[in-house]
């Protein structure tokens, strides 16, 4: 584990994440303000790692974006075209990051801010504790789009929501 912004040399991809301890408390910040904390594939990866290698001693995770959103979901700047297999698995490590979250060793508090859109919901969702912010706003407009809600989110918050 590493503080702040700066990369392991192990994991260049958590620049995509920024890292801290406070005492028992991990920190782990998704850090593309400029996007509004969006997700793609580098980040999805960033976050497995972080909650693939979690110290024995942290006893609690808070994730939060950085800047003033929590996330605005995929980044649809990055989004195109997967054959039949490729979406599949592409689904699938997304169910898997959204799994390790949900299935934590120790809780997981999400710390909501601005847009909690898309996959951010969906992400928000798999923490154990979500704790919003005023100004907070929630969406989940894959349908709209014609995007298929791939990352657990439409079975995680119909069971949070009932």
């Amino acid at each position: 584990m590493h503080s702040g912004n700066a990369p392991s040399a192990a994991d260049a991809e958590s620049a995509l994440l920024t890292i801290a301890r406070v005492g028992a408390v991990l920190s782990v910040g998704l850090n593309r303000p400029a996007k509004r904390n969006a997700l793609n594939d580098g980040i999805m990866l960033a976050i497995r790692q972080c909650f693939t290698d979690i110290p024995a001693d942290v006893g609690a995770v808070v994730i939060h974006g950085v800047g003033g959103h929590f996330s605005a979901g995929l980044d649809l700047s990055e989004l195109r075209e997967r054959d039949a297999t490729e979406g599949l698995v592409h689904s699938q490590t997304w169910h898997r990051v959204f799994d390790l979250i949900q299935y934590c060793r120790v809780p997981v508090i999400a710390a909501l801010q601005g847009a909690v859109i898309g996959g951010g919901l969906e992400l928000a969702c798999a923490a154990h504790i979500r704790v919003a912010d005023p100004s907070a706003y929630f969406a989940l407009p894959e349908g709209s789009r014609g995007i298929f809600v791939g990352g657990g989110g439409s079975v995680r918050l119909p069971r949070l929501i009932g």
